[in-house]
């Protein structure tokens, strides 16, 4: 394999390994800490999208109390470095070979893609207008990711589990998927979820309770990683998770991750599907995302169409088989039956720059941040412990 690429490891410090972890601190049955977090009788968890390790050192400045804290190693993110799969892995303790939600959008048993972010159709060939039907019913959720996630497994086991989320996350597709079995805190801003966070800290039995923030994602996809906006964003994050830190109980833990890190993408490095003919040449749905593509195709067409890929790519990114990329563990040790068709027959996973497509996703291919793929800047995530 390349050098450049970030594999998953199992090593027992990636996102999956997040909850497990706390909930053996909180000294639950069943559980293995392998991250290294203290006993507690609380514990939250704050999922900062979008923070990359690399990025976090790079801009240091900014972010001194988060910076304070990062004195281990790196966590991973899995594969693909996407929020969907990374949410998925955080609240099952499982890779994405187990829980299924394996990328941005991944194929789905009618034929289409599904995007899991609005757990709908993604638009095909046939649909440029880009509508979408929910799969709410026709694949829901729960037939998705049949896996008990760790809240209902905290749950059962006498555990507070909570989670303080955008109120708008309520019964979505990816809630009900990745962290069904937790009590619903749905929050607008910072100020109600420190305000939740606190109460967690403060309940009378063992807790667990998840917090997200995604305005960080959501600035360096729109502006880029580093610009001026995202770097004040990211002073603000420090200076919560600071304020979070001076209010904790001395029978407490909070644990600060990411679920990706972030890239700003050169224009001129990226190849578009959409004026490539020779690309779609015996493909039936192009899935993933910018920085890594899950390409469906056509029966006997696969070598073909990994060797249009790879020789039209290039060394700006690393195109492989699903089989090769499976042997290799991307998606973890272990894929289950019915999680194997949803993974691509091809991926083209990026160096440099992006795979776009300007007419079916013109609105993700303008975007000035992205993330899906396998460099250190987007596969490493801090995994920071502060206790009260």
């Amino acid at each position: 394999m390349v050098d450049w690429i970030v594999a998953p490891d199992g090593a027992g410090r990636e996102l999956a390994d997040v909850l497990p972890s706390a909930l053996a601190a909180l000294g639950t049955a069943g559980f293995t800490d392998t991250i290294g977090m203290p006993g507690c009788r609380r514990a939250v968890v704050l999922l900062v999208d979008g923070l990359g390790w690399t990025l976090l050192h790079e801009y240091a400045d900014h972010a001194p109390f988060l910076t304070s804290l990062a004195t281990g190693a790196p966590g991973k993110a899995g594969f693909p470095t996407t929020t969907v799969t990374s949410l998925t892995s955080l609240g099952t303790g499982r890779c994405a070979g187990r829980h299924g939600v394996v990328g941005y959008t991944f194929a789905e048993p009618s034929g289409g893609l599904l995007h899991p972010l609005s757990w709908s159709t993604h638009g095909t060939a046939e649909d440029t207008a880009g509508r979408r039907s929910s799969l709410l019913d026709v694949w829901p959720p729960e037939r998705v990711q049949p896996h008990p996630t760790a809240f209902q497994q905290a749950e059962a086991a006498g555990v507070d589990v909570r989670i303080a989320v955008p109120r708008d996350f309520k019964d979505t597709g990816l809630t009900r998927a990745a962290m069904r079995g937790a009590e619903f805190r749905g929050i607008h801003a910072f100020g109600d979820l420190a305000a939740e966070l606190l109460d967690a800290v403060h309940a009378p039995g063992p807790t667990l309770c998840y917090g997200y923030h995604g305005h960080l994602d959501l600035l360096g996809h729109l502006h880029g990683p580093g610009s001026l906006p995202w770097r004040m964003q990211l002073e603000q994050v420090d200076r919560f998770v600071s304020a979070l830190a001076e209010r904790l109980p001395g029978d407490s833990v909070l644990t600060v991750v990411a679920d990706h890190g972030m890239v700003t993408m050169d224009p001129q490095e990226t190849v578009d599907v959409d004026t490539e003919p020779e690309l779609r040449d015996g493909v039936r749905l192009i899935g993933g995302e910018v920085r890594a593509r899950q390409v469906y195709v056509e029966p006997g067409a696969v070598d073909d169409v990994h060797a249009a890929w790879r020789g039209t790519i290039g060394e700006r990114g690393l195109v492989l088989t699903g089989e090769q990329a499976i042997d290799e563990g991307w998606f973890g040790p272990v894929i289950d039956e019915d999680v194997r068709p949803r993974i691509g027959d091809v991926l083209a996973v990026m160096r440099e720059g992006g795979v776009t497509r300007s007419a079916l996703e013109p609105n993700e291919s303008a975007l000035r941040g992205h993330h899906g793929s396998l460099t250190a800047a987007e596969q490493f995530v801090p995994l920071l412990v502060t206790t009260g």
